[in-house]
């Protein structure tokens, strides 16, 4: 089934501009637009809504490996940008110790609407992303055939989430939690696990109710513009994909590229499920919420229950399981290298977890504090973040 859906792939990472010296976030951002020959539509550099922030794009990719290549070309173009003026690019979800209350804000009226509209909620969104599409090509059979699909990949978002998680502090605090990102984003609204709906046609009308009373401006084709729904995952109304949008961005390119694997042969495992009549169980809202919540809080650490069998099951062995799950899409896909990385993740710790194990090594060193720790870990970030391009 899944040889009718092109199963594309497409990713944007949103990185941190930060200052090598202070290790302090920089706005940057406004500086880097005036310079528009560093701006070329090809490069897919755009701002975000703090100076600070910077958003690559990638061009649509056939497998996994152009989207490795993508993903480097992004980064490489970053952080030549940056170091012109001195100044590094970091991925992680949050910074270690930036105040959101220090940060400028982006000239213009894409800006200026979302402050009038989510007032402090918006100031406080100092958070870094990463968005993975899967194309599924236009039309309208295969909206419908996309709905479906997400419906179910809404089970799997929580395990994506632990596994990118990159989110440990915030403000100079340990939160506690391994994506701390997540918590901060569903201030906003229409955010979170989104509902099921039964046919791209039911969730078309939830977005004109939207647009009729007001939540959602008018697009170019003065249509609602639907991408003010910043659901974990979500139908591009643009680019006939499926965008999944719950994960934290990985510092480490091969966490990213892992990541994107388990995403495209989980897609393709349900697309061969529906050509043989069957489908993943399609689980309640509040369900997933909870998995979502102890990813958010654990990362690959903890425990995720298991709705089969109504159990909370380590997350290593889950993660197993869901590997031998799509164990037969794998090599047609050309990504069973790719997949086999989650293990490593799981082993290793992602992102938030190395975060926490050098601020804690960093503190048994002499002379070294909570700000000197802090510092740290901004090193390690900007080192990992580059590594291999």
């Amino acid at each position: 089934m899944f040889k009718d859906i092109p199963l594309t792939l497409g990713i944007e990472e949103e990185y941190q501009i930060v200052h090598p010296e202070t290790r302090e976030l920089h706005s940057y951002t406004k500086q880097l637009l005036e310079r528009r020959h560093r701006v070329m539509t090809p490069s897919g550099m755009k701002p975000e809504l703090m100076e600070s922030q910077l958003e690559m794009s990638s061009h649509i990719c056939n497998d996994i490996n152009e989207l490795r290549a993508e993903i480097i070309r992004m980064r490489r173009i970053a952080r030549t940008t940056a170091e012109k003026d001195g100044l590094m690019i970091v991925a992680a979800s949050t910074h270690p110790f930036a105040k959101w209350a220090d940060q400028n804000i982006m000239q213009g009226d894409r800006y200026s609407k979302l402050l009038d509209d989510f007032q402090s909620v918006a100031e406080q969104l100092l958070v870094f992303g990463m968005h993975l599409h899967v194309g599924f090509g236009k039309g309208y059979k295969n909206q419908d055939v996309m709905i479906e699909i997400m419906n179910q990949m809404r089970y799997f978002l929580p395990h994506i989430l632990a596994l990118s998680s990159s989110s440990p502090f915030w403000q100079g605090r340990n939160t506690g939690l391994k994506s701390y990102r997540s918590v901060v984003f569903e201030m906003m609204p229409r955010t979170g696990i989104p509902p099921s709906f039964q046919s791209f046609g039911e969730y078309k009308k939830y977005v004109d109710m939207l647009g009729q009373v007001g939540s959602l401006d008018q697009d170019d084709n003065k249509q609602p513009d639907a991408t003010k729904i910043w659901w974990d995952i979500r139908p591009h109304p643009q680019f006939g994909t499926l965008e999944i949008r719950i994960a934290d961005i990985c510092t480490d390119i091969d966490d990213t590229i892992a990541i994107a694997a388990l995403i495209q042969a989980i897609v393709a495992t349900l697309l061969n499920l529906r050509s043989n009549n069957q489908s993943w169980r399609t689980y309640r809202q509040h369900h997933i919420m909870e998995n979502k919540w102890r990813a958010v809080r654990y990362g690959t650490q903890g425990k995720l229950i298991d709705f089969g069998i109504n159990q909370q099951v380590k997350f290593s062995r889950l993660t197993q399981e869901i590997i031998e799950i799509v164990d037969p899409v794998l090599d047609e896909l050309n990504i069973r290298k790719e997949v086999q990385h989650i293990q490593q993740i799981v082993r290793l710790g992602t992102s938030a977890k190395q975060q926490l194990d050098v601020y804690e090594q960093a503190l048994q060193q002499e002379n070294s504090n909570h700000e000197i720790a802090l510092q740290k870990v901004v090193d390690h970030l900007a080192d990992k973040t580059v590594s291999g391009i």
